[in-house]
């Protein structure tokens, strides 16, 4: 592609150097950076793309996009360009430079705090039904039917990768997009290059407020979709969140779900038990009939989204009922580990204060004789979010076990401390190890995550609910710098088949 092409596509206040050169790739990273590449110069909270230029430009870049020319080597031979956003110019230069991959075909971006990746599961399995090959990208993967699939980087990808993946997609036969939008992506610009066809908003708690100034920064990044980006599109609303009535005063056109008769699709009768929810959802012109083995009144809302989004799509009754019946399990929420102690053990990614308190007030809910309960929280993360994780915990907890989740560079024992600050000020009870095995209830502290997983197997026995929270489908730990693997749903099955067996809550392999 010539440059002089791809400058029309940018909204530049000044152009240096040649532009009658050929672009061979596009890059954000000055290490992918290939011969005749446009580097695009990024600003970060960490570390300033500008600093990189140098290492581009002896990589080949023949085009540099930057916020000002202060400073640039004295390269003659070179095009430097200056935008007022790098991110948003790189956005939609990528949609051009790989064809529009996002044009012709249904678009779905799914946004909030909660339920995004579930509800994205749901749609992509009804429009399978329907017939469709959708492309999906979100937490867990990045994916087309059961042969393409890449590890997700991000919730949502840099605009780079998500433009060139999707272009893949739609050589592949895509004929539809479903994606989850971070708050992230959306103040970052990742998804300027797309229109959306149907934007759903799911719910709004406090989160990713290390990122944002506030929670009122963190909702309005959210509106980015719904304001800018959806176009002619349909808006579809959580009208039972306090943030989804907000969002609505500015959509007064958009669809609305929830569990009122007052939303435009809502439930007409539903049952919520340990082996699924049923029932029927209806708005005003047609009944869904709901089968569904996910559990929780959470996945009622996200259920409901993902009908009214297929709805709006025009995807019929009995494709939803049916594409909702044989959705697969979303991995590492609320996942069913199998055993043979009668035990409900559940992995969920519940990582905020909310999301555990919506998870364990639901499973609260469910017959059981006792709710074990393992969860820490990440490092280098909102430490806001930890005293309201514990509160949750030993409010709905029989027993709490408190361990590490990520720790990354922050020292795990002092994430536990205000953990075990939070659970106290909760009104929790502190019990040492031997007081848990009595059927006490409390909280106790277990630094090693493994060997909180062992101690609650060892406890849990018939008629009882386990859940391990924080981490979900990952399959790794952060310690420091390092990344090793651990999969809560492989130490659970191997911790329940092994409860047998004499078990110590110390250990020093994993924190």
């Amino acid at each position: 592609m010539q440059l002089r092409e791809l400058l029309n596509t940018i909204e530049s206040d000044a152009v240096q150097g040649l532009t009658d050169r050929t672009i061979t790739g596009l890059a954000c990273d000055s290490r992918q950076v290939v011969e005749g590449a446009v580097f695009f110069a990024l600003p970060g909270t960490r570390v300033d793309g500008r600093d990189y230029i140098a290492d581009a430009l002896a990589a080949g870049a023949g085009v540099v996009v930057t916020t000002s020319f202060d400073g640039l080597p004295p390269v003659a031979d070179r095009c430097f360009v200056r935008v007022d956003n790098v991110r948003r110019t790189m956005a939609k230069v990528a949609a051009h430079y790989y064809g529009y991959p996002g044009q012709g075909i249904p678009v779905v971006g799914v946004t909030g705090t909660n339920g995004k990746t579930t509800v994205t599961y749901l749609v992509e399995a009804i429009l399978k039904r329907a017939g469709y090959s959708p492309a999906v990208f979100g937490t867990v993967s990045y994916r087309l039917g059961d042969n393409l699939c890449y590890e997700a980087t991000h919730t949502t990808p840099e605009s780079l990768e998500l433009m060139k993946t999707l272009a893949e997609f739609r050589e592949q036969g895509a004929d539809a997009l479903v994606m989850e939008v971070s708050s992230h992506a959306l103040d970052q610009h990742r998804v300027d290059g797309l229109t959306f066809d149907l934007a759903i908003f799911t719910n709004l708690t406090p989160e990713h407020l290390d990122y944002h100034a506030g929670q009122e920064e963190y909702f309005n990044s959210k509106c980015r979709l719904f304001r800018d980006l959806l176009g002619q599109g349909t808006a579809v609303i959580n009208a039972d969140d306090s943030y989804g009535i907000r969002l609505l005063e500015s959509l007064p056109a958009a669809v609305t779900f929830g569990t009122t008769p007052s939303c435009d699709l809502h439930p007409r009768q539903v049952s919520v038990t340990r082996d699924g929810i049923r029932g029927v959802f209806t708005n005003k012109s047609q009944d869904v009939l709901i089968d569904s083995p996910m559990i929780g009144d959470f996945n009622v809302s996200n259920l409901l989204a993902a009908v009214a989004a297929a709805q709006q799509l025009g995807v019929s009754s009995d494709q939803i009922a049916a594409g909702i019946s044989i959705a697969p399990q979303v991995p590492g929420r609320l996942e069913r580990i199998d055993n043979r102690r009668g035990v409900l053990a559940l992995v969920d990614y519940a990582h905020t204060g909310d999301a555990l308190e919506q998870t364990l007030k639901t499973l609260s809910d469910i017959e059981h004789r006792r709710l074990y309960t393992v969860v820490g929280c990440g490092g280098d993360r909102d430490p806001g979010k930890r005293p309201l994780m514990a509160a949750a915990a030993v409010k709905y907890s029989d027993l709490a076990i408190f361990t590490s989740d990520n720790p990354r560079t922050e020292d795990p024992y002092v994430i536990l401390e205000q953990i075990r600050k939070g659970a106290l000020a909760a009104g929790g009870h502190e019990l040492d190890l031997a007081e848990a095995g009595a059927d006490n209830r409390g909280f106790v502290v277990v630094p090693d995550r493994r060997s909180a997983i062992d101690f609650a197997a060892g406890l849990a026995g018939d008629g009882d609910l386990l859940l391990v929270a924080g981490k979900g489908h990952e399959d790794y730990q952060i310690l420091g710098t390092t990344k090793i693997h651990f999969d809560d749903r492989e130490e659970l099955k191997r911790a329940l088949t092994e409860a047998g067996e004499a078990m110590s809550p110390g250990g020093q392999a994993y924190v």
